[in-house]
């Protein structure tokens, strides 16, 4: 196997960088790694990044983890505007999910650069989100399968967590903070607790009606009737490319009911002969402990698709 660090361009022009994972033998097939939300990074963990770019290798198979625009809670991240480089504030705290297309679009370019035909996307966290956010706005696209690695209910969660009367409060006032040209304050720290936001990103994430929310698992499972205009699961149904779902069994974000979250995406999902599910057990939502079985997984899924 040969490694690489790399920089490449996003759709858009921001400059970010990731490995390259390759093995001896030329391949002209790549799984692309979109990293979760929070202060994630995949250069946080290179640890795993390492098994899985050698685990693939070993199948044939490159592997490209890159930090998109969501990677740390606050990053600078560069592009050139009218001939000049220029500063741009971006991190998981100003990030909006949709702009993945515009990261994902990015790799893909540059992977074909290298000569690559073959391309597939994996997801951690919110990774796993902006999958289907991807495919949903972009249905002609060129991935010959999906993996998903503990995509949860980032709105639920926080429903959850806040209750009715706090969400629809912070709703609201986040909504009215964007509406008056405030939207790239930070959320003040008795809301948003030790999470670094902006008051755009946070309501990206909340809007039962907007982009997050992908897998409504809690607003479909206790019939809360929180999206008023799209319909629960439609980007998830709008996928009839090969998929794998993986759960850590002990995953500290899925309520503690995995196998229910797993029947419930086996009941939504449309094209189901496509569809593969696994749980790891034992394992919580970063597979700690479990980073062989993991890549071992993945590595025999990409090797038969």
């Amino acid at each position: 196997m040969k490694s690489q660090l790399v920089s490449f361009q996003s759709a858009d022009g921001l400059n970010l960088s990731g490995l390259l994972y390759e093995p001896k033998k030329r391949s002209k097939k790549v799984a692309i790694f979109l990293h979760g939300n929070g202060n994630a990074s995949v250069f946080n963990n290179p640890g795993l990044q390492n098994l899985i770019g050698e685990t693939l290798a070993k199948k044939g198979i490159a592997y490209f983890p890159f930090d998109n625009r969501g990677a740390h809670y606050i990053k600078s991240l560069k592009k050139k505007v009218g001939g000049k480089l220029k500063r741009f504030t971006l991190g998981s705290g100003f990030e909006l999910i949709r702009d993945c297309v515009k990261d994902i679009d990015g790799a893909v370019a540059f992977l074909k650069r290298q000569g690559f035909k073959e391309f597939y996307l994996m997801g951690a966290s919110t990774g796993a989100v902006k999958i289907p956010v991807y495919n949903f706005y972009k249905p002609k696209n060129i991935f010959s399968g999906f993996i998903f690695l503990g995509a949860s209910d980032d709105t639920g969660i926080y429903y959850t967590e806040w209750g009715p009367k706090k969400f629809f409060s912070i709703l609201k006032m986040a909504k009215t903070k964007i509406e008056k040209g405030e939207g790239e304050e930070l959320v003040p720290k008795h809301f948003a607790g030790t999470n670094i936001i902006s008051w755009k990103s946070l309501f990206d994430t909340i809007n039962p009606d907007g982009d997050y929310n992908i897998f409504p698992f809690n607003e479909y499972w206790n019939d809360l009737h929180l999206a008023k205009k799209k319909k629960l699961f439609r980007e998830l149904q709008s996928i009839k490319t090969s998929s794998l779902f993986i759960y850590g069994a002990k995953d500290e974000f899925c309520y503690g009911k995995v196998p229910q979250i797993v029947e419930t995406l086996k009941e939504k999902i449309l094209h189901k002969k496509i569809f593969d599910f696994r749980i790891i057990q034992n394992s919580d939502h970063g597979y700690h402990g479990k980073e062989k079985e993991l890549a071992k997984l993945l590595a025999d899924w990409l090797g038969t698709h």
